[in-house]
């Protein structure tokens, strides 16, 4: 039987620079893949739109061009009425964003060639998926899958900011604007239960519920979760001040903040979060700014096909 391969591109990831590497890209998966179909998006959730017809019409492998956001939005593609649609239909990822944290957290080497051969040659593993209940920015209760980490908090702040940056054409780097946000985020009160087991209230600076170790270009939030493990890492950090969080902040780039007084890792299968009244507490999924609490998560075990490497089992 003969094998249907669906590329979806966002041309507007990595700042508009993959539209003005397709030809490059597109020639590496001619040369990676027998045949394929193509289409570009046009609006925000264009590629769920794409995928979730792609898959109705029996394609068994959809690659994603683009960053984390055009991989979330393939992966809800795969869902309908909260569930998969055929779950044994694959995603493949051609890391084209800004951040591309799901790459590092499935182990997929940097660089076109290296990516495409895992496209081509690399396993099927099958990844826990994250569900969302939340508060959209227009008000709506919304219902969403993540593949790799969630974030209220200030990660939310963040990635507003980032957003709002590049819209301006202004210098939007995640660094710069981490450090231009914690400048004047005031710690929110949020209210936080795992399994059904409340946590001690408290005002939090970033509450990370993790699928995948790796969010904000790279930093290594939760670096013992695991894709595969049918349970999230929340990272719940406490308290911070700016320069408190100017001496520690460092340590998220190789995880070693999770050794901190103020830092709780709980591991579960339900997370559920609502700020204090009068708080407004931004909510991000796979580095989009969608919403806000409170939130309901809730993980799926195993139940995404995705090309990729997961890290071996302690």
């Amino acid at each position: 039987m003969r094998h249907k391969t669906k590329v979806i591109v966002n041309p507007a990831s990595n700042r508009g620079r993959t539209r003005k590497r397709w030809g490059e890209i597109r020639d590496g998966l001619k040369s990676f893949l027998r045949e394929f179909k193509f289409e570009f998006t046009e609006k925000p959730q264009h590629a769920t739109e794409i995928a979730r017809a792609a898959i109705k019409e029996g394609t068994d492998l959809v690659v994603g061009v683009g960053g984390d956001g055009t991989m979330n939005e393939i992966a809800n593609g795969f869902y309908e009425d909260r569930k998969i649609i055929n779950p044994e239909a694959t995603l493949g990822l051609v890391p084209s964003g800004t951040g591309c944290d799901l790459m590092r957290s499935l182990n997929i080497p940097p660089g076109l060639k290296a990516a495409l051969q895992v496209l081509s040659d690399g396993p099927s593993v099958r990844l826990d998926v994250g569900r969302v209940r939340y508060r959209a920015n227009d008000g709506r209760d919304e219902e969403r899958f993540f593949l790799n980490i969630a974030d209220f908090g200030l990660g939310g702040e963040v990635v507003r900011e980032v957003t709002q940056r590049r819209l301006q054409r202004k210098a939007s780097s995640y660094v710069r604007c981490l450090v231009t946000t914690m400048i004047r985020y005031r710690n929110k009160r949020v209210h936080i239960r795992v399994d059904g087991r409340p946590l001690p209230d408290g005002e939090y600076l970033i509450g990370a519920v993790a699928n995948g170790r790796i969010f904000g270009k790279g930093m290594k939030v939760a670096p013992d979760a695991r894709l595969d493990d049918g349970l999230f890492d929340s990272v719940l950090i406490r308290g911070f001040r700016f320069l408190e969080f100017c001496r520690h902040g460092w340590k998220l780039m190789n995880g070693s903040h999770v050794t901190h007084p103020k830092v709780t890792v709980v591991r579960g299968r339900k997370v559920e979060a609502w700020a204090e009244e009068g708080e407004d507490v931004l909510l991000e999924l796979d580095g989009d700014q969608l919403g806000r609490l409170p939130a309901t998560f809730e993980i799926i075990p195993r139940d995404l096909l995705v090309k990729g490497y997961l890290q071996p089992a302690p």
